[in-house]
């Protein structure tokens, strides 16, 4: 077997072998455990986030594609556009004509439909001058907006510190709205997760919890309580909808709410706290389930079957890997599922397709990767965590259906 042909463990414990690293002295360089190391070098525990994999290449004194597999070609690990999404972020100064407010707000919904279009590219040209325009105009929420989505699409391109800062700016600017800081916070929290840092994922998103949603699920009847701790002396809502939270009476604003919480329920099982995502994710299906008829002014997706969609994730941090594909099964032939945007579903798919992995069945992974690719071909085309899972998969002898094709669109064969 070639080194291209080992799986990406493999490369890291023979990388870790050529610098007379044993894999406690590796785990403390990365302040991780040693258990840690073990299981990825042995493939127990997917490696899948680009971030990881640069973190691992930089101790390890290796480019990020060496450990993935990938032939010194191929492009460098900052996606084209990025260094223009930076010096943007970097630009302090305002211009001197104010854009409309209506030119602006245009800009801001073509830029939400790129991104739930997974028209990443386009998205990535359009950004720099969004965040230029927004700087410069006298409207927080489009402010915060602007810095919402580039936060976003940087997490999609494996960028997540910089995803981090555009998403911290994002709260800035949301000031005291506390709806628009729970949707600038949803940006936090898949950042931080994004680059392994899933405790204050989950402290950012607790707090954006507390201010946005109601203290009950049914206007009073039941207590938040559980992930929420002791909300008894929280003043109920009265028969208007208002209550001591802004926002409360709008449903609409529940539903930024319920997003919050299924971030909450994925950071705390990332951090091992299983019992506070089932409380979280049980919370949010509490949410869900009281929305009727609502629209989504501010692109959450959020609905019972992101909720569903959330609990496959969930069971397969728990280890439950053969309860997490049989319930993504059943989510992927509802209805609703189809109305989802597409970068939504292509995301998830790649979610599934890590799970596919870690249960041993490549051709389930190969399944779900050609389904992402039909969905969102830029999820799969663009997205250094599917690089990774496409490299996997590619690796069986003889390579599942569609994923050899994949494999050479995106570089990955010489």
């Amino acid at each position: 077997m070639s080194s291209d042909d080992l799986p990406i463990g493999r490369r890291v414990a023979g990388w870790r072998v050529r610098r007379s690293m044993t894999q406690q002295m590796l785990a403390d360089r990365l302040r991780r455990s040693k258990s840690w190391v073990d299981k990825i070098e042995r493939g127990v525990r997917p490696l899948d986030r680009y971030s990881v994999i640069q973190e691992l290449s930089r101790v390890l004194r290796v480019d990020p594609e060496v450990l993935l597999g990938q032939p010194p070609s191929t492009p460098a690990s900052t996606p084209a556009g990025v260094d223009d999404i930076r010096a943007a972020l970097a630009r302090y100064d305002t211009p001197p004509t104010p854009p409309h407010l209506h030119e602006l707000r245009r800009q801001v919904g073509h830029a939400w439909l790129a991104y739930q279009h997974a028209h990443y590219p386009q998205l990535v040209r359009a950004v720099p001058s969004l965040l230029d325009a927004a700087q410069g105009a006298r409207s927080p929420e489009l402010l915060a907006q602007a810095y919402r989505i580039t936060a976003l699409l940087l997490v999609k391109l494996g960028e997540a510190d910089l995803a981090w800062l555009a998403a911290d700016r994002a709260m800035g600017a949301a000031q005291d709205d506390p709806v628009l800081a729970a949707t600038a916070a949803i940006a936090v929290a898949q950042a931080l997760r994004a680059s392994g840092r899933d405790r204050l994922a989950l402290s950012a998103i607790l707090t954006a919890a507390h201010r946005v949603l109601p203290p009950s699920a049914d206007d009073g009847d039941q207590e938040v309580c559980g992930a929420f701790g002791d909300q008894s002396r929280r003043k109920p809502l009265d028969h208007r909808g208002q209550g001591e939270h802004a926002g409360l009476g709008d449903r609409r604003a529940w539903a930024v709410g319920g997003a919050v919480l299924v971030q909450g329920a994925l950071a705390a099982a990332g951090c091992g706290e299983h019992r506070r995502a089932t409380e979280l994710i049980d919370r949010a299906a509490g949410v869900a389930a009281n929305l009727r008829g609502y629209d989504d002014p501010h692109g959450t997706s959020f609905g019972t079957v992101t909720v569903e969609m959330a609990r496959v994730l969930l069971a397969a941090q728990r280890g439950d890997v053969d309860g997490a594909l049989a319930r993504h099964v059943g989510v992927v032939r509802r209805e609703v599922w189809r109305r989802l945007p597409a970068e939504y579903r292509g995301a998830y798919l790649l979610d599934a397709a890590r799970i596919y992995v870690h249960a041993g069945d490549l051709r389930g992974a190969a399944r779900a990767l050609v389904d992402a690719d039909s969905v969102a071909p830029a999820e799969v085309r663009g997205r250094p965590l599917a690089r990774t899972l496409i490299a996997d998969v590619a690796r069986a002898k003889p390579a599942p259906a569609g994923v050899a094709r994949l494999a050479t669109v995106v570089g990955l064969t010489r």
